[in-house]
């Protein structure tokens, strides 16, 4: 497990926030195909096998900021009742995703490490 800046890190069993890893799915997912902020939740939650869900109060704080930074472009699917915002990923976007794609990888991996570490310690799970 790697130290950062010299220091010792704190957090378990991850490095990185749940911001950052929402993040991260959202535009995983928008490189697929356009969703809605629920389509994204609900999405996010079956690929996860429904142990985790991001709240809207992330998500859709998150889908504005994407849309303003230039990585996700948004509509109105009815203009005149603006209740359904969709969103695809922007060549910016995808630009971006690949850089955080890259940058996390070694972070998960790491997380990983310490759950089949301890997994195998504590509870004698081989693997």
């Amino acid at each position: 497990m790697a130290n950062y800046k010299g220091e010792r890190n704190r957090q378990f069993p991850s490095k990185i926030s749940t911001t950052s890893f929402v993040k991260l799915y959202i535009l995983h997912l928008l490189k697929e195909k356009s969703y809605y902020g629920n389509e994204i939740i609900d999405e996010i939650k079956a690929r996860l096998n429904n142990k985790w869900e991001p709240s809207p109060g992330m998500v859709y704080p998150l889908l504005r900021e994407l849309e303003e930074e230039g990585y996700v472009t948004g509509w109105w699917e009815e203009p005149d009742k603006r209740s359904i915002r969709r969103y695809k990923l922007t060549d910016a976007g995808y630009e971006h995703y690949k850089i955080i794609l890259l940058q996390y990888k070694t972070i998960f991996e790491d997380s990983m490490s310490i759950i089949k570490s301890v997994l195998r310690d504590i509870y004698g799970i081989k693997y």
